[in-house]
Formats: C-alpha cells, sequence, structure tokens
C-alpha cells in the first residue's frame, strides 16, 4: 500500500523510525530500517482462498518498480566483505551457492555433477535405526566389563571338563538382562524417533519445477535404500501391530503433498483469527491430521494504485551520496534486482508443500505466518514492502520478544515462482559455524545498465537471516533460499549430539568389579595350585584312587581346577546385581512418573523419566544450571504499579517482597491471603469505577493487571482536575510511545491483543487500553487511539527506538491540538539525566522513591516523560536527521548523535513498574535448594540487567552480596589483538581472587575439589557472552572456575547454547561434580546433555529441550521434589542396595570355599546345584530389590523441611569404598561362622538318625549350612533397612520361607537324587534347629552392635532427625489451626479494607503536622530487587538509621483528623507493605555504580545539560530535623533530607 505524500496539501509525513544495531559481533546493517504495517493488519478486507490451475501469475514486469539496493561495483567491495573472507578461509571453507546459473567447472566432477555435497536436512537424535539396532545395542552393552565376563562364564559351561552342569540355563541371566536392558533402550529410543519423524515430517512450501544446480537429484546410496526400506517395513510391521488393539487404526499420514500448486497471489489475503501459535508440543505445524492453513500472500497490486508506486518507499534515501532527486543517476543509487527479464519463464515452477527433510541447499521455500524455520534460510523478499519480516527466537536465546529481520534489498521484486525461475545470482557464504549472532556473507549478480551489465553485489548479515527453529510472526509470508540445512544450522551446531550417560554410581561400581576380579582370581588360583599339588603327592590316598585325576596330571588338573574354580566361585562378580539393578531404576523410575506431587495439570503433564538408568544422579547434584527465560519465569510481564505525578497506584504482592518480609520473620502464608484479599476488592472496585468512566468494549476483566482503584478515581476526577490531567496524559504517552502491533481478535465483546519486539512494551500498551487508551491500530503516519470512547488519529512524525546502549525510545507526534510533543520512555538514570534543569525538583524526589520502591518489589521501572516541541525546533531536527539517515559511513552514530540532541529538556511525567512473573514457587525451590548445598548458576541469553532482575526477584541475589561484573569492552573494528583481551581479563580476574585469598593455582584447585562446602553469601559474579569467550580460553579458564567456586551465584548473559555447554563441561570435568541443567527451549539442549543429568520444562509452545532431556517436568518448583526427594531416595536406596548384593554375594561364595579345604580344593560342590541356582533368583533376590524401590528413611515431607539432610549425597557419602570393603569384611566374617559353625555341629554327631537314615553326606551338610545363610542375608538386608512396614517384613518373611518350601517340594521328588527326602531328615534333627537359630544371631550380633552404638555416640543427621520425627517434630498443623489462621487473616484484611475512606487532594500540608514512624530496620538484610527494565539498574532506598540524640515522636497534640483523607496519605496496603518491610542495605552495594537508588537518581540532576538546579526552601519544624537527622546518611545526598515514610500511617 503506497504511503502517503506531501502532494495534497500539508499532509503529515510519514512515520520515520530510526533503528540502531542491538547486537554485538555483527555487521552493520546497510539499510535503514523501519517497520512498515501498511494497515495490514486493520484494512485488509478478507476473502477465501483459491486454487490456481493457470500456467503462471502475473507480477509486475518492469524492473524499474523494484525497491532500491545499496549496490556496490564488483571491483568495489568494501573492506568488511574482504574480511569476512578471509575469516572464512580461516575458518574452514567458505560455500558458494549458485541459482539459475551453472556452476564453474572447478565445482564439478567429470560427468559434470556437483562435487560439493551438503548435510541433509533430515536430523536425527535417536541413536539407533531398525537396521542398526541389535548390533550397535549389544555393542554399547558390551561395554560394560561384566557383560564380557558374564558371556566368557557361558562359553565355558559348555565344556563338560570344567564341570558345568546345563549350558543354556547358565546362560538364560545374561540373555535376560540383555533383553531386559534392549528393550529398555529400545523404548527410550523409539520415543526421540517419533519426534524426529514429526520435525523432519513437518510441512515446508518448496519450490519444486526447476533445477537446482548445486545438488544432485536421487543421490540416494544402496545402503541408504536398504536402510529406508527396513525402516519402512519395521514401521509397517508395527502400525499392523497397533492395529490389532486399535479399531480406527489408518489415519491419514502427517502430510499430504498436494497436487495443486498454491493459490495465486493475487488473491486477497485472509487475515488470521489470531496470530498466536496453534501448536502445542514441540512441533511447530498443524495437527497431523488437518491440512496446513495458508495464508495467501497480499496482493501487490491495488486497482487505484499505479505501478509506479507498488514497491516504492516514499522520503525513503536509496543513496548516501545526496538527497537531491534531481542529481543524475550513480551506482550507488542503482536500484538492485536479482531478476533477469530477459528470459521467459517456463511456467513448470511451483511452490508445492514438502517435508522438511527434503528440503536442500539452494532451495527456494515460501513460509508464512507462524511458520517455524525448517533451515537457515536467507530472506529475498517479505510481504511488507520494506522488507520487514518478525521472528520469535525462544528456542535460540529463550526470548518470545519479537525479532526484526530485514530482505535483501535486492531480492525484493521476488514475488512469484516465475520470479524465481528467472533470478540469476550467487551467494558468496561463510562455512557453518555456530556464533548464533553472526553470519558473513555476500550475494552477487548481474544488474542490467544503461551503458551495458555491471557486476553487483551486497553484503548479508545476520539481519538477512534466518535461523533454523525461529517462529516466523506476525508477516504474512516470506521468500528465501536454504543457505545451512540440518546439522550444519547454528541451532543444530549449537546442540551436540545425543549422549550415552551413565550413573556415576555406575561407573565406580567398574572398579569394585575389578577388585571382585581379582579376589576371584586369587581364590581359583589357590585352589588350582592347592588341588594340583595334591594330585602330585605319592604318599595321599588321591594316589590309589583308582581312576586318577580327570586332568591326567598335576599340572593339568590344576589348570582344569582353575576354569571350574571360576565357574564355581563366578557369584564374586553377580550377574544378579546388573538385572536387579535394571529392575530397580526401572521401578524408580516408575514412582517418579507416578508422584501426583510433580503433575502439572493445566498442560497434563507429569514428570517424565527419559532416561531410566540414572535416577540415583539426582541425589548427588551440587550444581544446577539454569536457563531463565520460560524456566524461572513465564516471560509473561504484567503491568502492576505506576507513579504518576508524585502519586504511586498500584497493588501488587511480589515473590520478592514475599521473600523480604520472611526474612524479617513475617509470617509470609497469613500476609500472602491477607494481600490476595485485599487485592481482589481493590480489582472489583477499580473496575466498576473504569466502567463508570467509560464502557470499553476492550476492557477484560481477567486480562486486567494493574489494580489501582485511586487511580481511577483519579482519573474519574475526585482528587481534582490536575491530577485526572496528569493521568490521562500518563496513559496516553504509553498509548503512543511503542512500536507495537495491534491485533484484533474477534468475538463478543471484540478483544485487541499486542504483539510486540519486548514484551514490556505489550504490557505497557496493554495497561493503556484497560484505562480506556486502546490503541486500535497503526498504519505507515500514525497510531489509531479509542480514548474513552472517542477514536483519535495520532500522526507519529518519527520513532527512535530503543536498543541497549541508548536505553530509552522515543515518539515525536502530533497532537490534535497541533502541538507536537516528543515522549520519551527508558530506564530511569537515563530519564533522569534528561530532564529539564532547575524544574519538578519536589516531584523527582518523589517518584524516585516510588521507584525505588517497586524496583524493591523486584518490579522492572521505567520513566516516562516528555517534551513539547516548536514547530521550527522539530523542522530544524528533522533536516539533520534525514542528513544522518542518508549517510553511507557511520550512519547509526550519527543517528544516535541527533537523537541525543532532541531528548533533553524532557518533563518528567511519571514511571511504571511491571513484573516479570516468575513461575509458581521459583523463590521458594532457589532457597531450598541452596540450603541443601546445591549451587545454582544462571545460563540465559538475555541481556545483563533483565538477568539481574530476575536474580534479585529470586533471591539469586541480595543486598548482602558484592556483585563482581566481569566484562570487557567489545571491538567491533576487529583491530584488538586476542592477547590485549585476555591480558585485560587475567588482570581482572587476579584481582577478583585476591580478594578470597587465592591465586588460582593447582594447589587451589586440588583443594577445591575436595570442598563441597557451599561459599558464603557475600559475593556474585555476572558475565556477559563475549567476556566468557575469553574465560573460557585454557589460560584462563581454572582462574574463571575457582572465581565462581567462591560466589554464592552466577549469572552467564547473553551466552550462546554452546557456551553454555562449555561452561556447564568446565565445572563437570574441572570441580568433579555432579551437575543437572534445567532449560525448556531448542537452545539449553547443549547444556543439558552436556551436565549429568539432563531436566526439560515442557512448555506451552516448545518442547525442543524435553526432547533431548533425562527428565521432562511442567515446572521449575518440581524440581526441588524431583532432587530432595526422588534423587535423595533413588541415591540411598542404589548405594545401599549394591553394598547388599557384594555382601550376600561374598558370605555364599566363601561358604563354598570353606568346604573345599575338606576335599583338596577340587571344586566339589557343597550345594544342590539347584540351591545355587535358586540362591540369587529368589531366596535372597528381592529383599535388595525392595531396600532399592521402597525404603526410606525420612518421608518426603521431612526431606523438603530438612534439605540438609542431602548434603550426604553432595559429598557422595553414601556409596564410597570404604563402604564397600566394610561390607565385603561383613560378608568375610560371617561366612566362616555360618560354615564352621554347621560344620562343627554337624561333624561330631552320628551319621546315621534314629530312623536308621544317613544324613552324613556333602549335600545335606550344604542343607545346613544354606539355611542359616540365607535368613542371615535376610536379616541383615531387613536391620540395614530403614523402613519397616508390612510389606518389607512380608517379603522378608517369605524369602526366607522359600528355602524352606523349595527343600521340601524337591526333596520330595526323586529328581533330588541323592538328595531325595532330605527334608523330612534334617528338619527331624535338632542340631539343625540349633544351627538355625544360633548362626544369625552370632552373625548379625556385630553389625547390629556397631550400628547401636553409632546411633546413640555418633548418629548421623538422618538419625537425630528420624528421633524428631518419633517426637511428633513434623507433625503437619491439624486442620483446625489452618482454618483457624486463614481466619484471622481473613477478618484482618476485611476490617482493614472495611477502613478504607475516601480522599482528596490538598494543595501543601506543614511538614511538622504530617505524622512521622521510624523505618524498620532488620538486623538482616533481606532480597531487595535493585534493577529496572532496560538497563537502569534499579533503584535502592536509602539507608535509614535511628538518631541516637532525638527521639522520633509524634507531635504532642496533631490536629484532628479532616473529614475527608488527604491525597498523600490515603491507604495503599501495597505500598504500605512495601515501606514497612524497607531494612538497610549495604553501603558498599548502595555506592557502586552498578545500581541506581533514589538518592542517585536526585543527584543526577540532568547532568547531561549543566549546572545543579536551586533547591527548595527547607521548612524548619521538629519533625524536619529530626528528619535530616535520621535520613540517608550513606549517600551525602546534594538534598538536605529525603522524603519520609509519611504513608504508613495506622488509624
Amino acid at each position: 500500500m503506497p504511503k502517503g505524500d506531501g502532494e495534497n496539501g500539508p499532509a503529515i509525513k510519514a512515520t520515520n523510525r530510526s533503528r540502531w544495531a542491538t547486537r554485538k559481533l555483527t555487521v552493520k546493517s546497510s539499510g535503514l530500517k523501519r517497520i512498515s504495517l501498511m494497515d495490514r493488519i486493520h484494512k485488509r478486507t478478507d476473502s477465501t482462498e483459491k486454487k490456481r490451475h493457470s500456467g503462471g501469475s502475473q507480477s509486475t514486469d518492469d524492473h524499474t518498480q523494484s525497491d532500491s539496493a545499496t549496490a556496490t561495483d564488483h571491483n568495489e567491495e568494501t573492506e568488511q566483505t574482504d574480511a569476512n573472507s578471509i575469516a572464512s578461509e580461516e575458518e574452514g571453507e567458505g560455500r558458494m551457492v549458485y541459482f539459475n546459473l551453472p556452476l564453474p567447472d572447478e565445482m564439478k566432477d567429470e560427468e559434470g555433477n556437483p562435487i560439493r555435497t551438503y548435510a541433509r536436512n533430515k536430523i536425527r537424535t535417536a541413536k539407533y535405526t531398525p537396521l542398526s539396532f541389535i548390533p550397535k545395542n549389544l555393542w554399547f552393552q558390551f561395554h560394560n566389563i561384566a557383560n564380557i565376563f558374564f558371556l566368557f562364564m557361558v562359553i565355558l559351561v559348555i565344556f563338560p571338563i570344567f564341570g558345568g552342569v546345563n549350558p543354556g540355563l547358565n546362560a538364560v541371566p545374561l540373555i535376560f538382562i540383555l533383553a531386559v536392558t534392549a528393550i529398555k533402550d529400545a523404548i527410550e529410543d523409539y520415543r526421540r524417533t517419533v519426534l524426529d519423524n514429526d520435525l523432519n515430517n513437518a510441512p515446508v512450501h518448496r519450490l519444486v519445477g526447476w533445477h537446482n544446480v548445486n545438488i544432485t537429484e536421487d543421490n540416494i546410496s544402496l545402503w541408504r535404500r536398504i536402510k529406508k526400506a527396513t525402516s519402512r517395513s519395521m514401521a509397517a510391521l508395527w502400525r499392523a501391530i497397533k492395529g490389532l488393539f486399535r479399531k480406527n487404526s489408518k489415519a491419514p499420514g502427517i502430510l499430504e503433498i498436494s497436487g495443486d500448486p498454491r493459490p495465486s497471489v493475487e488473491s486477497k489475503a485472509t487475515r488470521r483469527e489470531s496470530m498466536m501459535s496453534p501448536r502445542t508440543d514441540r512441533t511447530s505445524y498443524m495437527s497431523a491430521y488437518e491440512d496446513i492453513q495458508m495464508t495467501p500472500v497480499t496482493s501487490p497490486l491495488p486497482p487505484q494504485t499505479p505501478q509506479k508506486d507498488l514497491l516504492e518507499v516514499p522520503q525513503r534515501p536509496t543513496s548516501g551520496q545526496s538527497y537531491n532527486p534531481e542529481e543524475t543517476e550513480t551506482l550507488a543509487r542503482v536500484k538492485g534486482d536479482l531478476v533477469n527479464y530477459d528470459i521467459t519463464p517456463t511456467g513448470k515452477a511451483r511452490f508445492h508443500k514438502d517435508h522438511w527433510k527434503n528440503l536442500q541447499v539452494g532451495d527456494f521455500v515460501r513460509l508464512y505466518n507462524d511458520d517455524e524455520l525448517p533451515a537457515d534460510i536467507i530472506v529475498l523478499a517479505t510481504s511488507d514492502s520494506d522488507g520487514a519480516c518478525y521472528v520469535e527466537t525462544k528456542n535460540l536465546d529463550g526470548e518470545t520478544n519479537l525479532k526484526v529481520r530485514q530482505a535483501l534489498r535486492c531480492g525484493r521484486t521476488l514475488k512469484h515462482a516465475k520470479d524465481c525461475e528467472r533470478a540469476q545470482f550467487f551467494i558468496e557464504s561463510e562455512p557453518p559455524q555456530p556464533n548464533l549472532y553472526k553470519y558473513n556473507g555476500a550475494i552477487k549478480w548481474e544488474q542490467k545498465m544503461p551503458n551495458g551489465p555491471r557486476e553487483m553485489s551486497e553484503p548479508i548479515t545476520i539481519d538477512n537471516v534466518l535461523l533454523r527453529g525461529c517462529n516466523l510472526r506476525n508477516t504474512d509470508w516470506v521468500l528465501g533460499v536454504v543457505i545451512f540445512t540440518g546439522h550444519d544450522t547454528k541451532i543444530m551446531m549449537n546442540a551436540g549430539i545425543t549422549p550415552s550417560k551413565r550413573a556415576r554410581i555406575a561407573r565406580e561400581l567398574n572398579f569394585n568389579v575389578v577388585c571382585n576380579f581379582g579376589i576371584l582370581g586369587v581364590v581359583c588360583l589357590l585352589c588350582a595350585i592347592v588341588n594340583g599339588v595334591s594330585w602330585s603327592k605319592s604318599d595321599a590316598s588321591s594316589a590309589w584312587f583308582d581312576y586318577g585325576s580327570i586332568g591326567g596330571s598335576p599340572g593339568m588338573t590344576g589348570f582344569i581346577t582353575f576354569w571350574a574354580a571360576l565357574i564355581n566361585f563366578q557369584n564374586f562378580v553377580p550377574i544378579s546385581l546388573y538385572i536387579s539393578l535394571e529392575i530397580v531404576r526401572t521401578l524408580q523410575a516408575i514412582f517418579i512418573y507416578s508422584d501426583v506431587e510433580m503433575y502439572y495439570d493445566k498442560i497434563d503433564y507429569p514428570c517424565v523419566p527419559k532416561s531410566w538408568n540414572i535416577s540415583d544422579d539426582l541425589g548427588q547434584i551440587e550444581y544446577i544450571f539454569s536457563d531463565k527465560t520460560g524456566t524461572l519465569t513465564q516471560n509473561v510481564m504484567e503491568f502492576k504499579k505506576a507513579t504518576i505525578n508524585g502519586q504511586p497506584y498500584g497493588e501488587a504482592y511480589t515473590e520478592a517482597q514475599a521473600g523480604m518480609q520472611k526474612r524479617l520473620g513475617v509470617d509470609v502464608v497469613k500476609e500472602a491471603a491477607k494481600a490476595r484479599e485485599q487485592i481482589a476488592a481493590a480489582k472489583v472496585h477499580a473496575l466498576e469505577g473504569l466502567r463508570k468512566i467509560h464502557n470499553n468494549p476492550y476492557l477484560h476483566d481477567e486480562d486486567v493487571t494493574f489494580i489501582a482503584p485511586d487511580f481511577v478515581d483519579d482519573l474519574r476526577g475526585e482528587s481534582g482536575e490536575e491530577q485526572k490531567e496528569a493521568n490521562a496524559h500518563f496513559m496516553l504517552a504509553l498509548a503512543l510511545c511503542h512500536s507495537v502491533i495491534a491485533e484484533h481478535v474477534p468475538g463478543d465483546p471484540p478483544k485487541i491483543e499486542f504483539k510486540a519486539q519486548s514484551p514490556d512494551e505489550a504490557a505497557l500498551v496493554a495497561t493503556a487500553r484497560d484505562m480506556g487508551f486502546t490503541v486500535l491500530g497503526q498504519n505507515s503516519d500514525g497510531i489509531r487511539l479509542n480514548v474513552m470512547g472517542e477514536e483519535i488519529h495520532y500522526p507519529i512524525l518519527n520513532t527512535i527506538e530503543f536498543n541497549s546502549s541508548r536505553k530509552r525510545m522515543s515518539s515525536i507526534v502530533r497532537m490534535p491540538d497541533g502541538r507536537i510533543i516528543l515522549f520519551c520512555k527508558g530506564a530511569d538514570s537515563i530519564i533522569y539525566s534528561r530532564l529539564k534543569r532547575g524544574e519538578q525538583a519536589e516531584l523527582r524526589k518523589t517518584t524516585a522513591e516510588h521507584l525505588e520502591m517497586f524496583a524493591r518489589e523486584g518490579l522492572r521501572t521505567l520513566c516516562i516523560a516528555e517534551r513539547v516541541l516548536s514547530e521550527q525546533e522539530y523542522l530544524e531536527w528533522r533536516k539533520e536527521h534525514d542528513k544522518a539517515a542518508t549517510a553511507m559511513q557511520d550512519r547509526e552514530e550519527k543517528l544516535e548523535q541527533v537523537a541525543d540532541k532532541i531528548e533533553q529538556d524532557l518533563t518528567l511525567l511519571g514511571g511504571t513498574a511491571i513484573e516479570d512473573r516468575l513461575q509458581d514457587g521459583v523463590p521458594d525451590t532457589i532457597e531450598l535448594l541452596g540450603r541443601a548445598g546445591i549451587k545454582l548458576w544462571v545460563l540465559t541469553g538475555d541481556k545483563v540487567e533483565t538477568a539481574i532482575n530476575i536474580g534479585f526477584s529470586c533471591n539469586l541475589l541480595n543486598n548482602d552480596m558484592e556483585l563482581i561484573n566481569l566484562k570487557v569492552k567489545e571491538d567491533e573494528t576487529g583491530g584488538t589483538a586476542d592477547e590485549a583481551f585476555l591480558g585485560e581479563i587475567e588482570q581482572e580476574l587476579d584481582k577478583n581472587l585476591n580478594v578470597f585469598g587465592i591465586s588460582g593455582s593447582d594447589e587451589d584447585l586440588v583443594h577445591a575439589r575436595k570442598n563441597h562446602e557451599p561459599p558464603a553469601p557475600t559475593h556474585a559474579l555476572v558475565i556477559d557472552g563475549f567476556t566468557l569467550r575469553w574465560v573460557l580460553h585454557d589460560s584462563l579458564k581454572q582462574k574463571f572456575l575457582l572465581l565462581c567456586k567462591q560466589c554464592a551465584s552466577v549469572l552467564c548473559c547473553r551466552v550462546s547454547p554452546a557456551q553454555k555447554a562449555s561452561v556447564v563441561s568446565m565445572v563437570k570435568n574441572g570441580l568433579d561434580v555432579m551437575t543437572l541443567s534445567i532449560g525448556d527451549g531448542a537452545n539449553d539442549v547443549a547444556m543439558i546433555q552436556e551436565a549429568d543429568v539432563g531436566v526439560g520444562i515442557a512448555g506451552v509452545e516448545g518442547r525442543q529441550a524435553v526432547m533431548s532431556a533425562d527428565y521432562a517436568i511442567g515446572q521449575f518448583r518440581f524440581l526441588q521434589r524431583l532432587v530432595l526427594v526422588h534423587g535423595r531416595w533413588s541415591y540411598r536406596r542404589m548405594a545401599e542396595a549394591i553394598a547388599n548384593f557384594f555382601y550376600k554375594n561374598m558370605i555364599w561364595s566363601l561358604s563354598i570355599l570353606w568346604f573345599q579345604c575338606f576335599c583338596n580344593f577340587d571344586i566339589t560342590y557343597l550345594f544342590e546345584y539347584t540351591y545355587i541356582l535358586l540362591f540369587n533368583l529368589i531366596f535372597t533376590s528381592v529383599p535388595p530389590i525392595v531396600i532399592g524401590v521402597l525404603d526410606q528413611d525420612v518421608s518426603d515431607q521431612v526431606s523438603l523441611a530438612v534439605p540438609q539432610l542431602y548434603r550426604r549425597g553432595i559429598e557422595r557419602l553414601e556409596w564410597t569404598q570404604h563402604k564397600f570393603w566394610l561390607y565385603m569384611l561383613d560378608g568375610l566374617y560371617q561366612s566362616v561362622l555360618s560354615f564352621f559353625i554347621t560344620y562343627l555341629a554337624f561333624a561330631p554327631t552320628s551319621t546315621v538318625a534314629g530312623n536308621g537314615l544317613d544324613v552324613g553326606d556333602r549335600y545335606r551338610l550344604g542343607a545346613y549350612v544354606a539355611h542359616p545363610v540365607v535368613i542371615t542375608i535376610n536379616l541383615y538386608i531387613l536391620i540395614n533397612t530403614y523402613r519397616w512396614d508390612w510389606l518389607t517384613l512380608l517379603i522378608i518373611a517369605i524369602s526366607d520361607l522359600l528355602i524352606f518350601f523349595w527343600t521340601g517340594v524337591y526333596t520330595s521328588s526323586t529328581y533330588a537324587g541323592s538328595l531325595y527326602g532330605a527334608a523330612p531328615q534334617i528338619y527331624g534333627e535338632a542340631s539343625f534347629w540349633a544351627v538355625l537359630i544360633a548362626t544369625p544371631i552370632i552373625n548379625l550380633a556385630p553389625r547390629y552392635a556397631i550400628k547401636a552404638l553409632r546411633k546413640v555416640f555418633m548418629p548421623r543427621d538422618v538419625d537425630i532427625i528420624r528421633e524428631q520425627v518419633t517426637l511428633g517434630k513434623f507433625n503437619a498443623p491439624k486442620e483446625e489451626e489452618i482454618s483457624e489462621v486463614v481466619a484471622k487473616a481473613s477478618s484482618s484484611g476485611s476490617s482493614d479494607s472495611s477502613r478504607r475512606r475516601r480522599h482528596q487532594q490538598f494543595a501543601s500540608v506543614d511538614e511538622d503536622l504530617r505524622p512521622i514512624y521510624p523505618p524498620s530496620v532488620a538486623t538482616q538484610s533481606v532480597a531487595g530487587h535493585n534493577h529496572s527494565q532496560t538497563g537502569s539498574d534499579g533503584t535502592n532506598y536509602t539507608r535509614h538509621e535511628h538518631s541516637l540524640d532525638i527521639p522520633v515522636a509524634q507531635p504532642v497534640d496533631p490536629p484532628a483528623e479532616p473529614p475527608v483523607r488527604p491525597s498523600y496519605d490515603r491507604v495503599r496496603p501495597s505500598y504500605d507493605r512495601m515501606r514497612a518491610s524497607m531494612d538497610r542495605v549495604r553501603m558498599s552495594y548502595e555506592m557502586t555504580n552498578e545500581f541506581t537508588s533514589a538518592a542517585m537518581l536526585s543527584r543526577l540532576e540532568s547532568t547531561r545539560s549543566g549546572v545543579a538546579s536551586q533547591q527548595p526552601p527547607q521548612s524548619e519544624g521538629i519533625v524536619s530535623r529530626i528528619r535530616r537527622r535520621t535520613r540517608g546518611k550513606s549517600f551525602k545526598s546534594p538534598f538536605a533530607h529525603h522524603k519520609d515514610n509519611h504513608v504508613h500511617e495506622n488509624e
């Protein structure tokens, strides 16, 4: 749509928006970027989609209609391009991609095919394919040395000479464990495969019917064909099996490739009902069973518009040479155009729906609103005439705010498939690299000129690239070319490969298994030597044995005995341990999944264990690395409070405020209930008032976040016209100074939602809407507002946009009365430094204190100001601005200088406070994890100021902390050597390390690895991504790590996914600690995979993190239960189960060994073979599993109430080598007693029983030994179990009875052979029962005594807590008590609210008559929030100190209270709560420049303009003198005194 021009009288010029680069390390964009809204949201007419069957579509066919491009001659390329080329060559081979041009000969092979191949766009995060699963899985499983040993045993038993009984039966345990593990791995991998397939088969519109010269068609190898065929057949088989159990088994595929092309771009645009994404899971496309909703491209040919204006941008300069339209055409003013109009299109090219996996480098693609990007794409054209499009980069950097990207100027004429056919150009690109904020390339083409064709080029930067994983927003369509695919894309290069994780105990277990191998080898060697020597003796009875030795010679006999002993004593390395551990871990995962306390009902999501084998790692976590946006926060900004004309408004009770009060000893639960009731009542009052003023159709009760009944009253004029006008003007400023896009959502009543580059900005505009100042829409020259029911158009003359260095945004607006007003919003320190000198002194003080209080509550603050411009002032400035906008050199710097000139002498209107809503329970969770000894680091792609804000809100940071800010200034020119950066940061590191008395040496590192104590909460560290790049250098990494170890909190900001993974790796490997990473987006995948345990948060939109995580949860707060409850339980249970397994196999195997003393160590079996088989299968297998699954030392409630119990896991004290050898020693001692007590009781007795039957053979002796051994083992496990419930006791009892049952049943059959009838024989002997009772008691007495003495005289923490639980100290309060507390809170809240009275504003009141109360001074500092939204770093309240000389007192005779309460002392519960919570802050913290206090803001006094203003005369009443004695001593404030806590007044 054409912009307004100046031909029809004095029409308003089109809005001129200035933007500066907000990213570092990017090539500055060459174009003047501006957002063109084109009325497309509000003035489009709906139409239906029409299918097109014609051969082509009409498009603009004259290249003179193309937009301007900053083109340069091929021989005059900029130095930047050369630098980029050199960089590319250094980093690796770049790529040249050709479009409709033949490849150069050097890029083709002998057959004319491209030499170069590119990564496929098919992504595989799964480890297996159907074809590779069995060999690959077996390969991974046999990495376990124990499995190799068991396989060797199976092979050995095959040979009868070694005494094996049944090779097939012996192989069953190994086959079982391999099968169970394989099934578990298959299920895990199948889930990943399903997600992979969903993603790879997502739809995208790709240009077909033309030749992509960069790739070879159908280049599929034979191996790939075999793999694809196998996968298809396995998938078909699986679907058939599932179909047997489901009625409607046949469902349409995810994507049907339509034979019809997409409807013509001439059709009218169909406006979507909502810009919101319809997706709720990881994949960014519609349901598998719905066709893709298609939005046709807006017609470029409105019938009323001449063709020459189609793509022109009025008043948009096309050259930096001059701005004179009569100037002769120069090369720099040529409008670049990639289309070669001499070529006749074939008409075969069409954009067809295809799968993501079929995209290849060099393909043309067309994307539509809300589509997810399938690859890294260079933008050639968009639906916006300026080439702008918006992307949401949540999956890359966690931010949901929109970012603008620009189409290349030379490609903006491409609209249709036939244009793509005729476009001839090639792209020089850097090689794939992981930096998300940097891209260098150039597009080159041949431009037709009057004097002949010329080679042209245009640089390509990251601003022209859409990265895979982003989502297109608020843009009808984008046309681009694919430059990187699959694993070459930036997001995948940051993701890393899917790791194969093993639990730490499992890794450490290998050492113990090796130790047992050593014991086994010694035992086998002993048997072999003794048996061989015994056969070599000629004077022994064996020399007269008829058959001789089995080996024929003593040496061979010893050799055979060695292998026979290996089979007999193989339980020293228990295969049952590995089977049981798989069972234990699987059941632990099931219990975690079934925990209703971790179920998130909003998205119907439980805690899902995706890796079943690392649950015990959750109990040893020392460091947690968390993303910020979407993980700690909801990324939902809510406008909560404002200060307007010195009046504070808004009711809120924030997490930071709750934390503050909690530290002061306030009952937070009671206070929160009271606050919620007050806020609910205030909301009802406010909504009633708003509807009395104006029946706003766009006001929806559930959307209102600014709860301010007093604001509404003042807006109605109840406090005078002055405040009414101030409030209305303030809201008008919010409605006019922004860059949001209004989106109308159909319905009754109608609804308007806002899309913005910053969620803060959307919150401001939404609040203006709720208060009656509704943004209806924008066009090229202004904004339409509904102001209290009246629709008004406000022309926007210029918009000077926000960036991270300016920290402010301005709009220049022509008001209906003809005035020109500049509205400016920004960081409080920035705005205060630009206020008009000598004015509003009292207002500035008041506003600064209000902003400071808001910031203390964890709110992000902004200041709003204005300046009225004369026509002459504006016109002069506009000339300078236009000149700067057309500059070819240093355009951004010149624009910033020009903007700086007009953003001066401002008048303060007020301030806003926005809450970046934390997820529920985040501060409590972080506090609980901290008390458990876990250190939390925040790794975020967000900016430093925002991360610090959240740090205060969630109690990671507090006022007691010194903030160490590691930052080196970046040199964008690239002129600074690496050594200079390294030297600078090393000096900074050394300086900070000296504070802690360390130097960063190897000795310090050794000490740090042994010290698991949490650091003192005195320091916190903040570092940005650029500085992090240098501190991760090998020469500095150790110093940086040791410095971070000394800090209670670490915040890494503006970091890439790869840097996140590097930080995790540095800590994990450098300190040898267990780490956990938690995040919700694709940008967190790398660190999730790098950490020992990865946790993904299942967000409403994306599931990228969940796909790669080991555990998936719905909210951050569930982490406390996952780690402190299930993690601690699992680790302790697993450690105890493993130790008991080694013990029980030791006692059993050594009992057999002691029998060998009586048979020359010839490996005669003591036990009948079924006993040996069933010992690990039935008799003793279940109790260790029970201890590994069900044992609890304390309940889940106590685990959370006493998080310090977790520290044993951090110090890894539950499973140690000391514990392992103690249990082995127990097994040795008890085996000796179990065998020899039985033997000594058995040997002297008569070999013939009273009934004449003999009980003296070895199998009956074995039965005598086996019974007490099994009972001893199960009782030993029982005394090691903390929780004796009915199930545990039942399982122990059944396990004991099973040996009696088996002996009775088995020996009653002739299958028992020589053991036939043994049960009645041995059970009839008194000696058997004597042994059965005596042996377990004697065996267990030492262990029982040691445990009892330790619990009494050297109790562990858990023993003390268990005693307290028994004493009832952790009993939950009764329901009556809870209801009583709630009732008291309710009555208190209602009585307070009932005492509210009306108020009116008084011009002045004697300061001496104003009541004063002593401020609350806490002995301990609280978690204040000292930062504002855009980098002002918030406001610290001035330090309060009591005067020791003059008591704080009330006036003796206070005047009678007026009938109407004065405005300055009105009841504001939220404001009063905050005043009551004010406490002292550290002086050193206040004085740093990092934080802006009220006093500092006052000191600024328009530092940009000149001399300080004159102070108002001070009143000299007694209260004033007291106030001066008790205010602001730590600040050396220029003011004589600061404003007091006059609002907190009791009635």
